[in-house]
């Protein structure tokens, strides 16, 4: 446990339910002298779901001079850790300094292109495809060693933390969260005898760089970035790597990441 949070700071959707489930939260934490801010803050609460946690650690660069946690007011909510009826009890956890701190390295990415160099950081995942949505050509290597020359629709780079989301709904590999990796998990794979791809996800460790280079002289792609889409122009290169960089997400004591699994997925 790192230093004592006095300062906080909501990021709530756009939506009634959050609002509602914010303005409840603000009172309580007021009466354990917790001050909200804009500015200053040691620690971030995100209300909602897992998008609105992903702004909020956008929003803040992924400072790692602060702490984060979610409160889910959303569907599903892997990121965001606590649950509505879990508010109060999670308040007072808080007051008391009972909680632990969990490092999270992100992903970081570098698109080289014809006139410019574009750096990206993600927490969950990256997906790339052809601009026009056609079957992606592209050869896959790692660490300079050739892995494969994709086809399919697309490839998904997902973190550990990511796993669990778009990586999990289109066949991927769910990986424990306290495992520093990288996920490479094919989009619509195209395996016959014309083509040799690989249909499974391959995980790879936190010292390789994943690099993608496109078979075409210059490619025009479709990147997307923890949901954000970027449309580029004339790709020569792409890289990606666990970074150094980290942030700081509070977990409850009795944090388990089996129970989160079983309770998200498998529970009825």
């Amino acid at each position: 446990m790192g230093r004592r949070i006095n300062k906080i700071k909501l990021f709530v959707n756009d939506n009634e339910k959050s609002s509602i489930v914010a303005k409840d939260l603000e009172l309580e934490l007021k009466k354990y002298n917790f001050e909200i801010v804009d500015k200053g803050y040691d620690l971030g609460i995100s209300v909602g779901g897992d998008g609105s946690f992903l702004r909020m650690v956008r929003e803040t660069n992924f400072d790692d001079n602060i702490y984060y946690i979610g409160i889910n007011s959303g569907t599903l909510g892997f990121l965001q850790e606590i649950d509505i009826k879990g508010c109060v009890d999670f308040i007072k956890r808080l007051n008391s300094d009972n909680y632990k701190v969990e490092n999270i390295n992100v992903q970081e990415t570098k698109v080289i292109t014809e006139n410019k160099i574009y750096k990206f950081i993600s927490l969950n995942e990256i997906v790339i495809r052809n601009r026009e949505f056609k079957t992606l050509n592209i050869p896959v290597y790692v660490d300079d060693e050739l892995l494969e020359n994709f086809t399919g629709d697309g490839l998904l780079i997902s973190t550990s933390t990511g796993s669990t989301a778009y990586n999990m709904s289109i066949g991927g590999s769910i990986i424990y969260n306290t495992l520093n990796t990288l996920s490479i998990t094919p989009i619509a794979p195209l395996n016959n005898k014309a083509y040799k791809t690989l249909i499974n996800s391959l995980i790879i460790p936190s010292d390789k760089t994943i690099t993608f280079l496109p078979s075409k002289k210059f490619e025009n792609l479709f990147i997307q970035v923890d949901g954000v889409c970027n449309l580029l122009d004339n790709v020569i290169k792409i890289e990606t790597k666990i970074s150094d960089k980290s942030i700081k997400c509070i977990r409850m004591n009795d944090f388990h990441f089996i129970k989160v699994i079983n309770d998200k997925i498998l529970a009825k």
